[in-house]
């Protein structure tokens, strides 16, 4: 990593107007700023994706589906908890941030939604490690609420149920949406898929570490927080074929680059490619399979910024942001969209 890079070089001012609460009325309804291989700008809306894509070039989509990881409940000796399940780790335990009055100690228990007690059988780092008295997945379909991200102000609703899913999840595990995929619908597949653009997928899930700010000013401090990532055979064998064919890979998402670009790190080894990944990726990386970016904006000071700066460039993401909050555009989870193409040499 560049020891020169800071955080104060990816903030910039945003207008709490512009963050969007609620998402557009049809997904492929949004705005979309294309930021192109020569670094000039093109207002456009998402519904034109299919005019700037080409034959052959390959869509990496995660598939990763958020499950409902919030749970509101209370200790036995009566103090109010919320927890926010980070990582099912077996069918009936999982890894979860406990928010109290006070911590939760080791073998005490908690009833959530009134419906189930878990115990807490001790902590990894900053998350408690409890047990569920049967399948994990089951009791938070059944009791728990859709993870919003803390700066969408309403509580979750049915709504966001569907909203803030993509509509080729399929693999549940994440607790915040890889909100770039919001944008799709089935027509916009369907036409991308007529006009010979390729699609294949990866898994990452999504922790709630993505919203978590950096607090070192100097980069080089940062220790990123680690996702579970999975990249199956046919996806990594897709991609060398069109990396070799000179056709473009285009991550849909940061989560996809992250997936991407780790395996890519273990890549020749044989069979599927997963683990976690704290890869941190910053500007002066160098990216190896990744050619192209459809994403939504970032927060400011960000590893996402960064990731984004990485792959645009510094000044031409900065150019960007300027003129996305001067023409208005939405911001965040349910916001706008970008088109990042990689700058010619």
């Amino acid at each position: 990593m560049n020891p020169s890079l800071h955080l104060s070089q990816f903030d910039y001012e945003l207008p709490p107007e512009l963050i969007a609460q609620t998402p557009a009325e049809q997904r492929a309804g949004s705005r979309l700023l294309h930021l192109d291989a020569q670094g000039t700008l093109h207002d456009r809306h998402f519904i034109d994706l299919p005019k700037l894509l080409r034959s052959g070039d390959l869509l990496v989509f995660n598939d990763t589906r958020v499950i409902k990881a919030r749970l509101m409940g209370r200790k036995e000796s009566g103090g109010k908890v919320e927890v926010l399940v980070e990582r099912i780790t077996g069918a009936t335990t999982a890894l979860a941030h406990v928010k109290a009055s006070k911590s939760p100690k080791p073998a005490s228990k908690l009833v959530l939604a009134e419906q189930f007690t878990v115990d807490v059988l001790g902590r990894q780092g900053e998350l408690f490690e409890l047990a569920f008295p049967y399948s994990v997945l089951d009791l938070l379909d059944r009791h728990g609420a859709t993870p919003l991200p803390p700066y969408i102000e309403h509580a979750a609703e049915q709504a966001d149920d569907e909203r803030y899913q993509t509509v080729y999840a399929r693999e549940p595990g994440a607790v915040a949406a890889p909100t770039a995929g919001l944008h799709f619908d089935q027509p916009m597949l369907d036409r991308l898929s007529e006009l010979g653009v390729a699609r294949a997928f990866v898994t990452l899930h999504v922790g709630a570490g993505t919203f978590q700010p950096v607090r070192t000013e100097n980069l080089s401090e940062h220790i990123m927080h680690a996702e579970r990532y999975s990249v199956p055979p046919e996806t990594a064998e897709l991609v060398r074929a069109t990396r070799a064919a000179g056709r473009r890979v285009i991550a849909v998402g940061t989560t996809s680059v992250r997936a991407l670009e780790s395996a890519a790190r273990q890549d020749p080894a044989p069979g599927r490619l997963e683990g976690d990944t704290r890869l941190f990726i910053t500007p002066g990386y160098e990216f190896a399979w990744v050619d192209a970016l459809i994403t939504n904006f970032h927060l400011p000071q960000s590893t996402l910024l960064m990731l984004v700066s990485a792959l645009a460039g510094m000044e031409p993401i900065r150019r960007a942001y300027e003129h996305a909050v001067q023409s208005r555009y939405r911001f965040f989870s349910y916001g706008d969209a970008m088109f990042i193409e990689t700058p010619k040499q």
